[in-house]
């Protein structure tokens, strides 16, 4: 089985959707997966993945199934250099969250006090469990950190979503901790990162990531891609966000 995440569009998030941007994006996106034989599509309730897919829905004149639990995984902290201010539990500065050895690690990184205080455990384990449930629905139950496949197959399955919800997902498929790959990776807007099974051993599979964050369908269009989700480059360009 073969699972395409999709970030949406450069986003508008004043009004929950696209800037002029976002949808040329979204519009290329749709010419590159409508030559995908998809089994499934599946998006988030937000404005921004749902105007995302729906370009490619249109032109398959298929609808993509809506999963709540797709929707941006936003818990919300004091983090330490911002006090009285509640941010988004991804968007740390390096020295701050590096600090501390738990983040690092898969079993443990959600156990710090302050992810505790904003009950991120649970949301993740709802997010996990919800996307382990669908994926037994297509013939692969989880079972420990492997997957006992009850009917193998080579459907593909496509998630339009976000890129904080995108990095947990992933976190749990490769068993990394979400923090390493929300602070050490970037997946721009319309990117598709793509994961695949392997059942070595009949009757067990285990995920591997072939492509993280693919953006050729805009190279190939000679739209660069948006900035969004990432920070300066350096600290004199005033241009680029900061923070």
């Amino acid at each position: 089985m073969k699972l395409l995440f999709v970030r949406h569009g450069d986003p508008d998030y004043s009004v929950d959707s696209l800037t002029e941007k976002g949808r040329r994006e979204a519009e290329y996106l749709a010419e590159r997966l409508v030559g995908v034989e998809a089994a499934a599509y599946y998006v988030s309730p937000l404005g921004r993945a749902r105007d995302t897919a729906a370009c490619t829905m249109k032109r398959l004149g298929k609808r993509a199934v809506e999963c709540e639990w797709l929707r941006e995984f936003a818990p919300v902290i004091e983090r330490p250099d911002a006090k009285g201010e509640k941010k988004i539990i991804w968007d740390w500065l390096p020295q701050d969250w590096l600090a501390e050895e738990r983040f690092l690690e898969e079993g443990h990184w959600y156990e710090p006090g302050i992810f505790k205080e904003a009950k991120v455990q649970e949301e993740y384990e709802w997010v996990t469990s919800c996307f382990d449930g669908l994926l037994a629905e297509h013939g692969y139950r989880r079972e420990g950190r492997v997957y006992h496949v009850e009917k193998g197959n080579r459907d593909t399955l496509v998630f339009f979503c976000h890129f904080g919800v995108e990095c947990a997902l992933l976190g749990h498929l490769l068993h990394i901790s979400p923090m390493a790959l929300w602070h050490g990776c970037c997946a721009a807007p319309t990117s598709v990162t793509t994961v695949v099974t392997e059942e070595r051993r009949k009757g067990i599979a285990s995920f591997r990531m072939s492509a993280f964050g693919d953006i050729s369908h805009l190279y190939v269009k000679g739209e660069p891609p948006a900035f969004a989700a990432r920070f300066c480059e350096c600290f004199e360009n005033t241009e680029e966000r900061h923070d």
